[in-house]
């Protein structure tokens, strides 16, 4: 029952979306899970929760809003995903991931009585690899007696293993086309599986968007009766007078703003970069001053504030430094897990940001076969002077002839590494022409996740979130 016979077992199960080994497509449904937590003694059930749907942003709404909370002094559970390095940065409390023992102790109580159902006709199936860590976040959350948990939906919303609990509040983070073979082909149908969250009576938190997800959002809610709130008072230059106007760019890029905040005035200050997180912070916000008003939480402006300051989530126009190579100063990197076309606008838009009217040096990159790689080709290749395309450890890995067509059909030059080692060390090279622009890496969370675990033990940079270990996931 050790850590890495956990690990092992986990590596081993079925992941949610079909593979080119042939392995059966699972059927999603909230029965299994719902068996399985029950014969659990069902966790979820005790205690409150938030829960996060929609397709880019999520986590670094739930993040935040996970962050404002602990602030508040509540002992907060946060489950996420995929996980950069380690399936324990899923699971935490209080921002610490679970141990390595509470892990693997999780693991093989939710292993066996997965088992048991199975041997009794109880479960069709073994768990997924989600529905696993899904019950595991749950198990944790509940022994120690967590007074609130903030959950992203891993896939879609309504058959999703996490929408099995009860929330508080849900929200809606920005929606667009991704995972189409899963949730349908057009944002309306994804929009309709992610507003799944929604509970008859219940409360949402959302912003305006595509006009697509707007209709499908607006129509589920007003059929639930739910009580809609827009968090556009809290996006910077807001008038607190408006509450259904288009957002979908915030009016300003700037860093940090003041808003109005539980009848006070404090400045919204977050670490995380480009303009497109104003959008999850008052997601973030608006959640937290509902959990107040309605609920009761002891969520102050102060502790909003500090919170939102506080806030940590990597690999999000995550800026790294490491040690002089051959005469320079100092190499920077830039991490983004921008894995679809939307988060590549939001990448393209926040270096322009950073670095404006300046062409950009290296891209290391590589994604997933199931995202439309033409279409980020296009939003991204053009801005960089080389790309280097690193494989990736996955089933799922786009081929690398289908990487370099991409980059051909935009014009960019672009070569093969024949590892991520490899792609770190020929950007490198480049590296020292070009000291003050930074190297980024992007494409998928896997390539980012393995890039900042060698970065960081290569060269020793402090971060909690650098262990090497690493099992497969669905990003």
């Amino acid at each position: 029952m050790s850590y890495q016979s956990a690990i092992d077992h986990l590596a081993a199960m079925a992941p949610e979306l079909a593979t080119q080994t042939g392995q059966t497509r699972r059927k999603f449904s909230l029965d299994e899970i719902g068996a399985l937590l029950s014969a659990l003694g069902n966790p979820h059930r005790t205690f409150p929760s938030v829960l996060i749907a929609g397709t880019n942003g999520k986590g670094s709404t739930a993040s935040t809003l996970a962050s404002i909370l602990s602030a508040s002094g509540l002992r907060t559970g946060l489950y996420t995903s995929p996980h950069l390095s380690r399936p324990n940065e899923r699971i935490r409390i209080d921002g610490v991931q679970i141990s390595d023992e509470d892990f693997a102790q999780s693991f093989f109580r939710v292993r066996s009585t997965a088992q048991r159902l199975v041997d009794e006709g109880k479960l069709a199936q073994s768990p997924s690899y989600f529905e696993t860590l899904t019950a595991m976040a749950f198990l944790h959350f509940a022994e120690p007696a967590i007074e609130i948990a903030v959950l992203e939906v891993g896939m879609g919303g309504r058959l999703d293993a996490t929408n099995i609990v009860d929330p508080l509040i849900s929200i809606i983070t920005d929606i667009s086309l991704d995972h189409m073979e899963w949730l349908g082909p057009t944002v309306s149908d994804i929009a309709r599986e992610k507003a799944g969250i929604l509970r008859r009576g219940g409360t949402l938190i959302t912003l305006p968007q595509h006009p697509e997800a707007n209709q499908v959002i607006g129509e589920v809610a007003t059929s639930l009766s739910v009580l809609g709130i827009s968090a556009v008072p809290y996006l910077p230059g807001a008038d607190t007078s408006q509450r259904l106007e288009d957002t979908t760019q915030s009016r300003s890029t700037q860093a940090s703003f003041a808003a109005e905040v539980l009848g006070s005035h404090i400045q919204i200050d977050s670490p995380l970069r480009g303009a497109h997180q104003h959008r999850n912070v008052a997601l973030a916000t608006a959640a937290a001053v509902e959990l107040a008003i309605s609920h009761g939480f002891p969520i102050t402006a102060k502790s909003i504030e500090d919170g939102i300051r506080k806030t940590r989530w990597p690999a999000r126009l995550e800026q790294i430094t490491t040690p002089s190579f051959e005469g320079a100063a100092s190499i920077q990197w830039l991490l983004d897990v921008a894995h679809n076309p939307a988060g590549a606008w939001a990448l393209r838009a926040g270096l322009r940001e950073m670095l404006p009217n300046q062409q950009m040096g290296t891209l290391i990159f590589s994604c997933l076969r199931d995202k439309p790689v033409l279409e980020m080709a296009q939003i991204l290749f053009p801005i960089f002077e080389r790309i280097i395309f690193a494989p990736i450890f996955s089933s799922r890995a786009t081929p690398m002839r289908d990487l370099l067509a991409a980059a051909s059909s935009t014009g960019t030059s672009a070569s093969a590494a024949a590892s991520v080692g490899q792609a770190i060390d020929q950007a490198l090279v480049h590296a020292t022409e070009q000291q003050d622009i930074p190297i980024v890496v992007s494409g998928s969370v896997y390539l980012v996740g393995d890039v900042r675990t060698r970065l960081l033990a290569r060269h020793a940079v402090p971060a909690p979130d650098s262990a090497p270990e690493r099992v497969g996931q669905t990003p």
